[in-house]
C-alpha cells in the first residue's frame, strides 16, 4: 500500500478532528483501521506532525505539498521519528542515523535491517487528513521488504564473503532488488549476522536476541548461509573462492566486507595466559563477562570506544577496574582534548582509575592464567582480566594474489560505486577505503557501523547495475555511564568549538578543519542536532567557521 494525499468527498455526518486527537469514528475491519488524524492546516510544509491513529502512531509528513505517512519510530531501537531530522525525501533518527524516505518507509541508510510501514492518506474536500492503515503494521512499525525468489533458470551467483552488518545488508538488498540468482553469504564466525556493537556496551548480551535475521528468513529468501567458513583464497581471474574446507565456489560478482579482529600487541604472556582478552565477537563478550565478580580486578589496556565501553561495563561488577592509556587523556583523537578530559572525569567519579602515559610490558601469569601486569615504568598492577582494546587489522590477507590490490595496511581502494580494480567485485565496511561524501569525496577508511551497513546496500546496488554512487556521512556513537555522545563528520580537526555546558554534559562540539571548515560534529544531551548535521551535510551542503558566529546553531531548519 503505497503513500498517497488525494482529495476525497467527505459524508456530510463525519466530525472533523483536529491537531492529533482523532474525534471522528474510525472505520474498522479485521485488518485495517481508518479514520481522520488532523486538519491539513496542522501541519506546514516541509514539517513533520506525530499522531494517534487506534493504539498506534503515525507520522505524517509534508513536502513539496504532499501529505505523506510512515510507521512513527526508527525500526533500529525505537527513537521517535519525529524528533529527528527532516531531509529531502526523507526522515533521519535523532538516536543513531538511520534514514527512511518519506514516500515509501524503505530505509536509505543505516543502522537497522527493516524499513517502516508506509500508510495510506487521504484529504478531504474541507481539509480532513485521514489514514489508513494494517492493525499489525502499526502495532509492529516495521516492514520487511518483498523479496525476490530463486529461479532455476538464472544460474548467476553472486557471493557475499564476510556475515558482518555489512554482508547481510548486501545479501539481503540483492534479493529486495529483484536478483533471482543463486545468493551465498559465507561468515567466518559460527553464528548468523548479529547486532555487533553489543559486544563491548552489553557483555551479557543474549545472542540469539541480538541476530539480525533469524535462519527462517535466510530460508525463506533463498539466501546460503554458510557459518563457520573462512575463505582462504580468491581467484579473481578464474572467478573462484577457496574455502578453508576445501569447498570451491564459482562466482559472478562478489562482495567482501570481511572486516576487522582486534590487535593483540607482542606483549610476553599476552598470548599464552587465559583471561587475557580482546572483544570483537560474541564469544568474546560471554568469556568476558562469565569472568567478572565482585572480587575481581580488570586491567584494561586502550582508551578506545572498545576499552572505555568495556571498563563502564565492568566497573559495577568487579572489585576494581584500571584503564592504561599511553596518551594523556582518552578519546583526543575522536572528540578533542576538553571533550576527552570531561569522560576521563566522568569514569572517574564511577570508581574507574586510570594509569595514562603508559603501557603493559609482560603480563605475569599463575597456572596459566594472568594475575598481575607489568607497566612501562616498572609498576605492576594485580590483575585477574586484562583486556586489549588498542584498535585493529583487516582481514584482507586471503586477497594476495587474487588479482585485487590491497594498500599495506589491508585496506582496499574502491570507486564510487565500491567497485575493485577487479571489475565485479566490490568491497565496503571496515577494509574499504572508499569516497566519502562529506570528505569532499576524498577515500577513507572508516570502521563504523552504520556506514559498513550503507556500504553493503549500495554495492548490493551496483552488483545489479543499478547505478548507485555513495553519498557516505559517517555517523557512529556511544554510551557511556547512561550518556550519549554522538559525532558526524570525518577528519582532524585544527579547531574545536564547544556550545553548551561541558561540565553538565550537555553541549554541541564543532571541530573545525583547513579553510574553516566545519568538519565534524558531536554532542551530548542535544539532541537530534548531529542528526540535523548529518542530513545537511547529506545534501551536500558545508557549514564554516563563520557562519556558527553570532549564532552556532543559525543553521538549523526553522522549528515549527
Amino acid at each position: 500500500m503505497g503513500c498517497s494525499s488525494s482529495k476525497t468527498v467527505r459524508n456530510s455526518n463525519e466530525t472533523l478532528a483536529t491537531a492529533s486527537k482523532v474525534t471522528s469514528a474510525p472505520t474498522h475491519d479485521d485488518e485495517f483501521i481508518e479514520a481522520v488524524v488532523c486538519q491539513e492546516t496542522d501541519i506546514g510544509e516541509n514539517q513533520m506532525k506525530q499522531v494517534e491513529l487506534g493504539e498506534g502512531k503515525v507520522l505524517l509528513v509534508r513536502q513539496n505539498g504532499k501529505l505523506s505517512a510512515i510507521g512513527s519510530k526508527c525500526s533500529h531501537y525505537g527513537a521517535m521519528l519525529v524528533t529527528g531530522a527532516l531531509g529531502e525525501g526523507r526522515v533521519r533518527c535523532p538516536w543513531h542515523g538511520a534514514c527512511f524516505n518519506v514516500e515509501t518507509g524503505d530505509i536509505e541508510d543505516f543502522p537497522g535491517m527493516d524499513s517502516l510501514p508506509c500508510y495510506r492518506v487521504t484529504v478531504g474536500d474541507t481539509g480532513e487528513v485521514k489514514v489508513r492503515a494494517k492493525r499489525s503494521e502499526l502495532a509492529t512499525n516495521k516492514r520487511t521488504r518483498v523479496m525476490a525468489k530463486r529461479e532455476s533458470q538464472d544460474e548467476r551467483t553472486y557471493v557475499v564473503i564476510g556475515g558482518g552488518p555489512s554482508g547481510a545488508t548486501c545479501a539481503e538488498t540483492l534479493r529486495q532488488e529483484g536478483f533471482t540468482g543463486r545468493v551465498v553469504l559465507i561468515n567466518k564466525e559460527p553464528c548468523l549476522p548479529y547486532d555487533r556493537i553489543k559486544v563491548s556496551k552489553t557483555m551479557d548480551m543474549n545472542l540469539e536476541k541480538c541476530l539480525l535475521r533469524t535462519q527462517q528468513f535466510y530460508d525463506d529468501s533463498e539466501i546460503e548461509v554458510m557459518l563457520g567458513t573462512e575463505v582462504t583464497q580468491l581467484d579473481g581471474a578464474g572467478r573462484e573462492l577457496t574455502l578453508d574446507n576445501g569447498y570451491k565456489i564459482r562466482f559472478d560478482k562478489a562482495y567482501i566486507a570481511t572486516g576487522s579482529k582486534p590487535r593483540r600487541p607482542p606483549i610476553e604472556g599476552a598470548s599464552d595466559l587465559r583471561n587475557v582478552c580482546v572483544l570483537r565477537t560474541a564469544e568474546d563478550a560471554k568469556e568476558v563477562n562469565g569472568q567478572l565478580g565482585p572480587e575481581k580486578k580488570v586491567v584494561i589496556l586502550g582508551t578506545s570506544f572498545i576499552g572505555l565501553e568495556a571498563a563502564a561495563y565492568c566497573v559495577g561488577k568487579v572489585a576494581k577496574v584500571t584503564v592504561i592509556g599511553r596518551g594523556a587523556i582518552p578519546l583526543k583523537e575522536s572528540f578533542g582534548d576538553a571533550i576527552g578530559k570531561r569522560v576521563m572525569d566522568l569514569f572517574q567519579e564511577k570508581g574507574v582509575e586510570f594509569v595514562m602515559h603508559s603501557g603493559i610490558t609482560r603480563c605475569i601469569g599463575e597456572a596459566g592464567a594472568v594475575k598481575q601486569v607489568e607497566l612501562s615504568d616498572g609498576t605492576l598492577l594485580d590483575a585477574d582480566i586484562c583486556i586489549f582494546g588498542i584498535g585493529s587489522t583487516l582481514y584482507t590477507e586471503f586477497l594476495q594474489n587474487s588479482g585485487i590490490t590491497v594498500n599495506r595496511n589491508g585496506s582496499v581502494n574502491t570507486d564510487q560505486y565500491l567497485e575493485t580494480n577487479l571489475t565485479g567485485v566490490y568491497v565496503g565496511g571496515d577494509i574499504a577505503n572508499a569516497p566519502v561524501l562529506s570528505n569532499e569525496g576524498q577515500q577513507a577508511t572508516i570502521g563504523h557501523y552504520p556506514l559498513a551497513q550503507y556500504h553493503g546496500r549500495i554495492a548490493a546496488l551496483n552488483m545489479l547495475g543499478k547505478s548507485t554512487p555513495l553519498k557516505a556521512v559517517p555517523f557512529f556513537w556511544t554510551v557511556l555511564f547512561g550518556k550519549s555522545f554522538r559525532y558526524c563528520g570525518y577528519g582532524t580537526p585544527e579547531e574545536v568549538i564547544i556550545e553548551g555546558d561541558l561540565e553538565a554534559l550537555k553541549f554541541v562540539a564543532f571541530y573545525i578543519g583547513k579553510a574553516g571548515r566545519v568538519i565534524g560534529m558531536s554532542s551530548c544531551q542535544r539532541d537530534p542536532v548531529v542528526a540535523q548535521f548529518a542530513e545537511y551535510s547529506s545534501q551536500g551542503k558545508v557549514l564554516h567557521k563563520a557562519d556558527l558566529s553570532p549564532n552556532p546553531l543559525a543553521w538549523l531548519p526553522a522549528q515549527s
